[in-house]
């Protein structure tokens, strides 16, 4: 039966990962991280939150709606995070509990994360590879996608069209009965980006049209959920992508280089229920296909895994488990293996008033080799109903990555894994409608891998050590006024990230902001509702970065501003027909986010929804 689930899948299907059990619906209440990631500051966008942004990329999203700065190389290309200061590979990226980070490279391209796939996004913020694993050095980003038992099917199709030749469409089903539920997205996207620039490599900064900078991708995302009995479940989901991109040069540069990803993901999830305990038993397997002109490069990975959770008396929750993965590299100068074991053990005290406690544990071996104990401890306590309290510390820890140690000519087999202790405390306070939340927190990551030249040959070593501090706040409220609803959202973020004094760097590097690292970043929304209209006005504001280690370049800051207009209440009959418009960089802003990447100015874009 397990066989034909999984082939199943190549056509279908999946379902939620979720804690807590009502045994005659199988219904799951919260993810592992509510349960036990106690302390840590967190963000989700469920279904609801994300229907604005079925046309647009997982970097789009946390560029507008985040703390993180995203470090993107032009519109539809390259997109990394910046999880407070931290690099692109030490964020942890899962979907369906399933790691997707690729294992040469140690990272995803976010711009390649199309929105229009999972129903909820969760970001887990600092160093926690305790809870989620390897990679967890700066954050985590959980993508989920399910196939949702409701009485009716439902169907929707999203048509958008925008300046510079965008175009994206997206589709979606569902229907369950008794025993089955199944979801099935598809969606394509495409853009020309045929914008206009000043090229500041040129005297004069003449203006300039982008030629090569076009992009396409679609995509299907298919999922199954299966009640095998009121104690049991069993689900699987499959995703399939293709992106093929005109890589944008940057400014003083003619290379045509073109760039082609596609990637399988398949996760399979077992679920059988106790009345005070679960068992769960996951697999997946992901491979990344990528033609970068005439070079090919492939990674696959097989991922298997089983947990027990249960409850010890009732203030006790423990959870147990290990997972297990096979990574293979096919690269254009490798070919390289890896197989790692993880074991695990989460702890969650719930006996003091108003106090709930987290013990978390996990051990890795790779490759053989046992890899430092990650611990973590984390605390909410609600003071009153008013003021809550937060405080966590915790262990990451980053395994070198294949192109890291295998890499020909250059990789280098004896590195050692990048480690960081975080810790945070923040305050929460809700009052009414009105929220707020202040988090303070303080980084240190040891062994960070640079690579540096050591004559014509490049090559990674063990040299940094970073400091990383900060604050980040985040409020809003609603009201009304008559019979008009006002939502405003504001956020800033400072951020400290230094690299310290270390043998292997010039000293004109030391106690400097890490490159394209701001210490400033802010946030900000208003928005007003009335009878099914909606209008929204949002900016962001990031501030100066450096170039480089000796900060002998330092680019401006700059605000952007987009404006959303939403109607909701036309109808066709009995098919809703939601419209909406969106402005990008209202005021036409001439930006870099990277130095001599230009980004494209004003941008109109018109989506149409029919929904069932």
């Amino acid at each position: 039966m397990i066989l034909f689930v999984w082939v199943l899948s190549l056509f279908g299907f999946q379902a939620e990962q979720q804690d807590t059990v009502r045994l005659q619906e199988i219904e799951v209440s919260a993810p592992i991280f509510k349960t036990f990631g106690l302390g840590k500051k967190q963000l989700n966008w469920d279904e609801t939150a994300l229907e604005n942004y079925q046309s647009r990329s997982l970097s789009e999203l946390l560029q507008e709606k985040s703390p993180l700065f995203i470090r993107q190389y032009g519109p539809g290309m390259l997109a990394s995070p910046n999880f407070r200061g931290t690099s692109a590979g030490h964020t942890a990226i899962f979907w369906n509990g399933i790691p997707i980070n690729s294992p040469s490279l140690g990272q995803s391209d976010l711009s390649i994360i199309p929105l229009a796939a999972p129903d909820r996004i969760d970001l887990i913020f600092g160093s926690d590879g305790a809870l989620l694993g390897n990679e967890a050095l700066g954050g985590s980003i959980l993508l989920q996608s399910q196939a949702n038992f409701q009485e009716s099917p439902t169907a929707s199709i999203s048509q958008e069209v925008g300046s510079f030749g965008q175009s994206a469409t997206a589709f979606q089903a569902g229907f369950s009965g008794e025993k089955l539920a199944f979801q099935t997205k598809i969606y394509s996207q495409k853009a020309e980006n045929d914008y206009t620039f000043r090229d500041l490599s040129l005297p004069g900064t003449p203006e300039k049209t982008q030629t090569h900078s076009a992009f396409s991708q679609k995509g299907i995302q298919q999922d199954i959920a299966w009640k095998i009995n009121p104690s049991q479940r069993l689900s699987t989901s499959f995703w399939y992508h293709l992106a093929d991109r005109e890589i944008q040069p940057p400014m003083g540069s003619d290379t045509q280089d073109t760039q082609e990803d596609q990637s399988f993901r398949l996760s399979l999830e077992y679920l059988k229920f106790w009345d005070k305990s679960r068992l769960e038993v996951r697999s997946g397997w992901v491979r990344d296909d990528q033609l970068f002109n005439q070079s090919f490069n492939q990674n696959s990975s097989f991922f298997l895994s089983g947990d027990w959770e249960g409850d010890i008396g009732k203030d006790w929750k423990i959870r147990l488990g290990t997972r297990g993965s096979h990574i293979q590299g096919n690269l254009s100068t490798y070919s390289a293996t890896d197989q790692r074991l993880e074991t695990y053990q989460f702890i969650r005290f719930s006996g003091l008033k108003n106090i709930n406690l987290s013990l978390n544990l996990r051990q890795l071996l790779v490759e053989q080799k046992w890899q430092p104990l990650l611990p973590s401890l984390g605390m909410d306590w609600i003071l009153n109903p008013t003021f809550s309290l937060k405080a966590s510390i915790a262990r990451g820890l980053k395994v070198p990555t294949l192109n890291d140690r295998f890499w020909e000519p250059g990789g280098n087999p004896e590195l050692l894994p990048e480690e960081s202790w975080q810790g945070e405390t923040g305050l929460k306070w809700k009052k009414g409608s009105f929220h707020s939340e202040l988090t303070f927190f303080a980084m240190d990551v040891e062994n960070w891998i640079i690579w540096m030249p050591k004559g014509a040959i490049w090559s990674p070593e063990n040299i940094r050590r970073v400091r990383n501090t900060g604050i980040e706040w985040a409020g809003g409220t609603e009201f009304a006024l008559g019979s008009t609803g006002i939502k405003i959202d504001l956020a800033y973020n400072y951020t400290k990230a230094i690299n310290r004094s270390n043998s292997k760097e010039s000293p004109t590097f030391w106690n400097k902001q890490l490159p394209y690292t701001p210490v400033h970043q802010a946030q900000g929304g208003v928005e007003l509702i009335q009878d099914g209209y909606s209008i929204r006005l949002s900016s962001q504001y990031i501030g100066q970065r450096a170039t480089t280690l000796d900060h002998s370049r330092i680019m401006d800051p700059y605000s952007l501003y987009q404006l959303h207009l939403n109607y909701k209440k036309l109808w066709l009959g009995p098919v809703q027909v939601p419209i909406s418009l969106r402005i990008e960089n209202l005021f036409n802003k001439s930006y870099q986010v990277l130095y001599l990447r230009p980004m494209p100015g004003r941008s109109i874009h018109l989506n149409f929804k029919f929904q069932l």
